[in-house]
C-alpha cells in the first residue's frame, strides 16, 4: 500500500535516510538496503529489493515507520496517562514534569527535545509529539515511576489500561 503524502509535507530521499519535513518537525529514518522507496506524484510506494523473506518482511515495516513519520509531522501522538491514589498528583513546568505519587520525595523527570507534555487535571498526563517511538518510550518512563498495583490499582496508568484487581487472601 502507498503512503500518502499531504499537501505541505517534504519526503527527501537520499541513499543513506529518508527524512519527513512538515508543521510538526523533522523526523528521518536510516535507509534499509532491503527496500526500494519510490516516490511518484504525491504517493510513496515500497518494494522488497530481491525476493529474499528478510526484504518482503522489511518492506512493511519500513513502510509503517514511513507513514508514522507523516503522520506525525501533520496531526503528531498523544498518550494519556491517569494517577489513581490518594494525594498522587502530577504538575507540568515546561518541559519538566514534577510527580508526587506517595515517595518521600516529589519525583522531576525532564522531558526530551521534541516532546511536550501538560497537566489538564493533577492526575491527568498527555504527552504530546511528532515521533510515535520517543512518545511511547516517554510515557513508558513515567508509568514505570509508580506502575499500577494489582491490589487497589494505585499507580500510574494508561488512560485505555485496565487494572486486573486481584482478591485479597482469606483466613
Amino acid at each position: 500500500m502507498p503512503v500518502a503524502i499531504p499537501q505541505g509535507v517534504d519526503v527527501a530521499i537520499k541513499e543513506d535516510q529518508i527524512s519527513v519535513k512538515g508543521a510538526g518537525g523533522t523526523l528521518s529514518l536510516p535507509a534499509n538496503a532491503l527496500v526500494k522507496v519510490v516516490n511518484k506524484d504525491g504517493h510513496l510506494s515500497f518494494e522488497p529489493a530481491n525476493d529474499s523473506r528478510d526484504a518482503n518482511a522489511m518492506s512493511g515495516t519500513v513502510r509503517q515507520l514511513v507513514n508514522n513519520m507523516v503522520v506525525g509531522v501533520t496531526k503528531g501522538f498523544e498518550k494519556k496517562l491517569n494517577l489513581v491514589g490518594v494525594g498522587y498528583k502530577a504538575q507540568a513546568q515546561g518541559a519538566k514534569l514534577n510527580l508526587q505519587v506517595g515517595y518521600s520525595h516529589p519525583v522531576n523527570m525532564d522531558m526530551p527535545q521534541g516532546i511536550t507534555v501538560a497537566t489538564p487535571t493533577p492526575t491527568e498526563i498527555v504527552i504530546k509529539g511528532a515521533d510515535r517511538q520517543r512518545v511511547g518510550q516517554v510515557a513508558a518512563e513515567i508509568r514505570a515511576v509508580r506502575p499500577p498495583e494489582p491490589y487497589k490499582g494505585k499507580g500510574i496508568k494508561y488512560s485505555d489500561e485496565k487494572i486486573v484487581i486481584k482478591e485479597t487472601k482469606k483466613k
